[in-house]
């Protein structure tokens, strides 16, 4: 969890440093403040794009230098930084102690999961989405698969152009693939482990007002040898399609909503929202027992959405759970929430 946190030029704010205490950290105010903002740097603190995903150069403050910084001190001590600089605004920075490192070293010291209201179609959206969604909940509990992913796009990237080309080095590309299959079938088992885990998790919830949710991952699995041959054997394919049409980057998290026994998708709005709490939920739980440090869990307006009884039970279970960020335009929606840090924006 955070000890400290100080943003500098970020979105709309020029300055803002918080000392927020263990427990909830709750930021209130009226829409536009910036509440959201502050769980967006949050979330940079982690590798990937933040909770908008959205480009370095838009997370800088409009009329601010260029750059901008996000800074933590961690309870343990450790110090983290990321940010961009005026001079390369779209080329992010990291640095772990003062010293400079990869994105991928952030999931070493610590994990974060975020729930914004953007998130509640991710039942009926693409793929796609469902797949970034299930690799931060991996990335939680095997902060190596930041590196494979990273590494498998890369290669795929690179295949990809060069089966474009009229008469492709055979040779390049067999090194490419096999760096695809390396990295791929790591990527897939480590999907399976959070999807097996999870799912037991999940089911193993009683039956109570967050419904419960079971897991699948389709699409696409195999091991190394299995994604080796089928990208060898897919080549005139892929280079026709102008993409690759084999591996892990075609998995699909397939959610099920048990006491009804029908697809999420197929689910009211209100269930699909309390179907993916559940999920962040006992992800959050699985995290803290599995590495023995609780996750940092950004909660942006969820308190709105819950009546009072929901709302009170809600707060109950993420007691547990280390730091909790939530953000809310009323201030008495976080009562039952009790002892707190809190900031008025």
């Amino acid at each position: 969890m955070l000890a400290r946190l100080v943003l500098t030029d970020v979105r709309n704010h020029a300055a803002l440093s918080l000392a927020p205490a263990p427990g909830f950290v709750i930021l209130t105010g009226p829409n536009g403040a910036g509440k959201t903002n502050v769980l967006e740097a949050v979330s940079l603190l982690a590798p990937g794009r933040g909770l908008r995903r959205a480009p370095l150069s838009e997370i800088a403050r409009a009329d601010g230098p260029g750059g901008f910084g996000v800074a933590a001190t961690l309870v343990d001590g450790v110090e983290l930084a990321t940010g961009a600089l005026a001079t390369a605004p779209e080329r992010r920075v990291v640095r772990v102690n003062g010293a400079a490192a990869g994105a991928g070293a952030l999931a070493e010291r610590i994990a974060v999961l975020w729930l914004t209201p953007a998130m509640d179609r991710l039942f009926t959206e693409a793929a796609g989405e469902r797949r970034r969604f299930l690799d931060r909940l991996t990335l939680a509990l095997a902060p190596e698969h930041a590196r494979h992913g990273t590494r498998y796009e890369a290669a795929m990237r690179d295949r990809n152009r060069l089966l474009a080309e009229p008469a492709p080095d055979r040779d390049w590309l067999a090194a490419l693939e096999a760096q695809m299959a390396q990295h791929g079938a790591a990527l897939d088992a480590a999907r399976r482990r959070t999807v097996a885990a999870l799912g037991e998790a999940l089911v193993a919830q009683p039956a109570g007002a967050v419904p419960r949710a079971a897991l699948a991952l389709a699409g696409w699995g195999g091991d190394t040898e299995t994604l080796a041959a089928e990208l060898r054997a897919g080549r005139v394919r892929d280079a026709a399609a102008g993409r690759t049409l084999a591996g892990p980057h075609r998995a699909d998290l397939l959610v099920t909503h048990v006491d009804k026994a029908r697809p999420a998708a197929s689910a009211s709005t209100g269930e699909q929202k309390a179907l993916l709490l559940g999920i962040v939920l006992a992800h959050a739980e699985l995290v803290a027992v599995t590495t023995g440090r609780a996750p940092l869990l950004l909660l942006d307006e969820i308190a709105a959405h819950l009546d009072p009884a929901r709302r009170a039970a809600l707060f109950e279970r993420l007691a547990p759970l280390g730091q909790v960020w939530m953000t809310g335009t009323e201030p008495e929606l976080f009562a039952a929430a009790g002892a707190a840090t809190r900031l008025a924006l």
